[in-house]
This record gives C-alpha cells, structure tokens and sequence, in this order.
C-alpha cells in the first residue's frame, strides 16, 4: 500500500487518480514531527511518496520560513517516521538553477540559485542522512490537462496570438501521466537523488514550434533570450527501468489522450 502525501495536489491527485494501491494522507500542513510520526505509524503503508510541498519560487522567495517547513522539516519529519518504510520524496531540476553548462546535468552538478532551489537541495540531504534508502526525484517542470495550475501544455492550448520561448533554452518537460506509469520502478530505485523525466536535444523554441504543428495551432512562438538551462541527463534512473517518452513523445502522448492528434 501507498500513502500519497498532497494528494489533492498536481502529482499527487494524478497518482491517485492512475496507481493501484494508494490511499491519501492527511494534510501535513502545521504539523509538528510528532504529530507526522502518529500518522505514519499508525497508517500500515509500504511506501510513501511524498509530493506535498510549496513549489512557487516566488511564493519560497516572500516566504522563506513557510518554504522551509514545507520543503524541508515536513520531509525530514517523514524521513524519521518512515522506519521500515520506503520513502521517495519530489525534489526538483531547479537544484541546477545556478548550473552554466552546455550539456544534460548530471546529478552531481547541483548549483541551486533561489530559495526554493536551495530548500529542495538540503532537503535531499537531510532526508538521505536520516534515511539513505529514501529517493529523491528531481523531477521535471511537469505538464498535463489541468486547469487548476499552469503548466506548458495549458499554456499552448490558451495562446491566442503568441507564446514566447527562447532557442537557447533546453529543459526536460514531463507529461504527468508517465509519473503514475513509472511508479512501481520508482519504488524499486535503490536509495540516493535521480534525475527525473523526459530528455530532449532541442531548444524550448523548437519543441513549441514543433507541437504546435503537430497539434495543428498557427500562432507566433517568438524567440526570447534564455534564462537558464534546466535540461538533465536522466540516465541513472533509466539504467533501473524508469523510462520516459522523449520531450516531443511526451507532448504528443498526452495530446493524443485528450483527443487533440489520433
């Protein structure tokens, strides 16, 4: 049995809509350590995924204390709750925010540069020196059918006249949906930080261009100077089963399911 923490959340509501096998945690919200410890011994799980968190960088940024609670002391509470249980903790790619390279990231090359970014990193820390066989999953700007959250596929079905994305950014994108798919590898990961999603060798500039004609929309993509690079090399996760469609797969997979392409 699985216990979904933010289950009612973007990942989570997906896990428990697609797994088998899951039940939903209470909200761990304004939760001390031993409050989460009372829950988790008395819920007989197997594993928890833990997906709860505060992941608007602004919001981290005006409120660093709540962040930290949230996105870091919540999962070390689960991380010394969790005895005898497999814990797999959401991490994120923005722990590569500060990263200057021209290749996918590996997982050694961390450089977080907000604070978001930096609550994720120490969380991951925290949580494998309580817990080594916890894992973390530093996972992808993630995107779907769902209209409570933007996200990248929402954005291009909403453009009316233009999106804006620049030729010299390469992130990973990941259709939601594979997440739940993934899930019986991921438990099996062996303890320690993956990167976590869809790989692609093109910029966000040509993956839009390139969805856009697969899904048959004639707008503008202008092209924008680059932020930041957040593409990562997620082969140390695949090496143990967990597989995702490229970017551009991805992208027609979830416009085929909600009967955009046949």
């Amino acid at each position: 049995m699985i216990l979904v923490t933010g289950s009612s959340g973007f990942v989570g509501g997906k896990l428990m809509q697609e797994c088998k096998n899951v039940i939903a945690c209470p909200s761990l919200k304004g939760l001390n350590e031993d409050e989460i410890k009372h829950i988790i011994e008395n819920c007989q799980v197997d594993t928890i995924i833990h997906t709860a968190a505060i992941s608007d960088i602004g919001e981290c940024e005006k409120n660093p204390d709540e962040s930290y609670i949230a996105n870091v002391l919540i999962p070390t509470y689960l991380a010394k709750a969790s005895k005898n249980i497999k814990l797999v903790c959401f991490s994120s790619d923005q722990v590569y925010s500060g990263t200057n390279a021209d290749c996918p990231f590996t997982e050694d090359m961390v450089n977080p540069n907000n604070t978001y970014a930096k609550h994720k990193l120490e969380m991951e820390n925290r949580v494998l020196d309580i817990d080594p066989c916890a894992v973390m999953l530093r996972a992808e700007w993630m995107y779907d059918y769902y209209l409570k959250k933007s996200n990248y596929f929402m954005g291009i079905l909403n453009a009316t006249d233009s999106v804006s994305y620049s030729s010299q950014q390469y992130r990973g994108i990941t259709y939601v949906k594979e997440v739940a798919e993934n899930i019986e590898n991921i438990i099996k990961l062996p303890g320690g930080a993956y990167n976590f999603g869809s790989e692609t060798t093109k910029s966000m500039y040509e993956i839009t261009k390139e969805f856009l004609s697969t899904i048959g929309k004639d707008i503008k993509v202008v092209d924008v100077p680059s932020r930041q690079n957040l593409w990562m090399n997620c082969e140390k996760a695949r090496k143990h089963g967990v597989a995702f469609s490229s970017v551009e797969g991805g992208l027609r997979k979830c416009a085929r399911d909600y009967g955009l392409i046949k």
